[in-house]
């Protein structure tokens, strides 16, 4: 008599849906209090060492005649909004392009936003003369936007319209070529050179409070468009074909997804220059904790990727006292070892 063994099924693996549940309360809350904790050191730490109680009492006092109370109040708060809002946008935009490119090495620069608004910088640089940050935020997100528009004009050109892999291919294309432009202009101008390095490299140094608010109102209607996407990229992972069958308008997600994209992670690199590695890890770590529903990952991938850029500017802080490694540099030697680390040893959830 034939006897029959049970084989566990992929559904009976998951967890329970109320686990899952308090797992995914848990991470959020969790990180919420990691974003707190990440703005107290921005603000309470830095190149000069201020006591506990000074950074306190500056916090309180309106007025600015100590010295102490116009760096915490005028530098360092102003830093660390911003800091929040750069982190918030990269990590959301990278959740939304690997979720969209189906592409676990996807970042938000593939769809050539960093390209772009290196390109307009350079020229800004070259052609106006203008080297203030504040001067070249609009260029920066102009450049970012244009290299979007092209990018999805390029991918959707021919029958199948656009796709995740036309976007990669029309995005790394625009993107090699847009990068030569710009070293074909700095190669020929060692003052624009000069002034691009500084703004290459990714740094929340040297930004006022008025940068923040230039990009705060653009980097606001991206989180708006990218959590109204997430149902709609919960369906897309199911493939096409079903979406379509479940009534989602394919093209219709995917402007909307594209527009979040370019509006956070334009915002982002014309606020600090292009940082790079931020949108790449950090969906994969949260990814492992919430599962692929976008409805989590998004804001998840958003507070996660804030805690760390604020972490990441504090660390570049303390280092070099009494100056400062640029938070792009700390990212990059901090966290690629982690990420290769965490691909290797750690089995996180597929997209």
């Amino acid at each position: 008599m034939a006897t029959t063994v049970d084989v566990p099924t992929r559904d009976a693996a998951r967890p329970p849906a109320r686990s899952m549940r308090a797992r995914r309360l848990a991470t959020l809350a969790l990180l919420l209090v990691l974003v707190v904790g990440a703005a107290l050191a921005s603000i309470a730490v830095g190149t000069r060492s201020i006591g506990l109680g000074d950074v306190w009492q500056a916090l309180l006092d309106g007025d600015l005649a100590s010295e102490e109370a116009v760096i915490v109040r005028q530098l360092r708060v102003p830093r660390t909004a911003l800091g929040l809002l750069v982190g918030l946008a990269l990590g959301i935009a990278g959740a939304l392009m690997q979720g969209h490119t189906r592409n676990p090495l996807g970042d938000p620069g593939l769809l050539g936003v960093t390209a772009g608004a290196s390109l307009a910088v350079v020229l800004a640089i070259s052609v106006l003369g203008l080297t203030s940050p504040s001067d070249n935020v609009w260029f920066a997100f102009a450049g970012a936007l244009a290299g979007t528009v092209l990018v999805y004009a390029i991918g959707s050109a021919g029958r199948g319209g656009a796709t995740p892999l036309t976007l990669a291919l029309a995005g790394a294309a625009l993107s090699a070529l847009l990068y030569a432009l710009v070293r074909a202009i700095l190669v020929s101008d060692e003052q624009t050179l000069e002034s691009f390095r500084f703004w290459v490299v990714g740094s929340l140094a040297g930004r006022g409070a008025d940068v923040a608010w230039q990009v705060g109102p653009f980097i606001a209607l991206g989180l708006v468009l990218a959590l109204a996407n997430a149902p709609a990229l919960n369906l897309l992972g199911l493939g096409e074909d079903v979406a379509r069958g479940l009534g989602q308008r394919i093209w219709l997600a995917r402007v909307v997804g594209l527009a979040a994209i370019t509006l956070l992670c334009g915002a982002a690199t014309a606020a600090c220059g292009p940082i790079a590695f931020l949108g790449l890890v950090v969906p994969h770590m949260v990814r492992a904790l919430t599962g692929p529903d976008h409805r989590w990952l998004l804001p998840c991938s958003g507070l996660l990727g804030a805690a760390l850029l604020l972490a990441a500017d504090v660390i570049g802080r303390v280092v070099a006292r009494p100056g400062e490694l640029q938070v792009g540099i700390v990212l990059a030697l901090v966290g690629a070892p982690f990420f290769i680390a965490l691909v290797r040893r750690v089995r996180t959830a597929g997209l």
